[in-house]
């Protein structure tokens, strides 16, 4: 998936490396002046006009499925629209969520989000990473931490309505299919671009091992 953010001269990739995957195992030894072809429209479902206008977003992620929030969490026009951004993603690891802890702690310092939203900024986006096979100070399943309301009392937020909170999802199909079921439990709907509701969830397959 594309993660770099939508103003960027250049694109960042985050993938899982499969061995003899049709497209992973080719990626993964692209050497600096190497080549590649990219289709013109890229292809997603992840997309802030497929979401009313509401307070809260929540970025809901396994493995590589944190990429789309790497670019949406950079992305001024998230913070335009969403007075609080919560990033929850979950890795079987804590060596895996480096890569989102990393881009989260450098947000904090990001010149151009710092310049138009001042010292705030910093109050405005939430991280919540978990673990489930490794001890780590936050562990277990997203749908299990949103449904027992552990993370509303960790990050002191009001348990989700659909009011006031908006959500993506990003996963396996498994993950995605129970963490659906556990917003619609919170009264939320499923939106699309046609018809804007107040959750999303990405169509395209992401595998995680979770």
């Amino acid at each position: 998936s594309i993660a770099s953010p939508n103003y960027e001269e250049h694109l960042e990739f985050l993938s899982i490396k499969v061995p003899d995957g049709p497209l992973t195992s080719k990626l993964q030894n692209i050497r600096p002046g190497d080549e590649i072809i990219l289709r013109p429209k890229p292809v997603g479902t992840l997309v802030l006009d497929a979401l009313l206008p509401g307070k809260r977003m929540w970025f809901l992620a396994t493995g590589t499925g944190i990429a789309p929030f790497a670019s949406l969490m950079r992305d001024p026009e998230t913070y335009e629209r969403y007075e609080q951004v919560v990033m929850m993603h979950t890795c079987r690891t804590a060596e895996e969520l480096t890569y989102g802890r990393e881009l989260v702690e450098n947000l904090k310092h990001d010149p151009l989000l710092s310049e138009l939203y001042g010292e705030d900024f910093a109050n405005r986006l939430l991280y919540y990473p978990t673990t489930t096979r490794e001890e780590s100070p936050f562990m277990g399943r997203i749908t299990d931490n949103l449904t027992s309301g552990k993370v509303f009392a960790d990050l002191d937020l009001p348990a989700m309505d659909a009011a006031n909170d908006r959500a993506m999802i990003c996963g396996s199909l498994a993950f995605n299919t129970d963490v659906k079921a556990v917003l619609e439990g919170f009264g939320l709907h499923e939106g699309a671009n046609s018809d804007p509701k107040e959750f999303v969830v990405e169509k395209a397959f992401v595998g995680d091992g979770i």
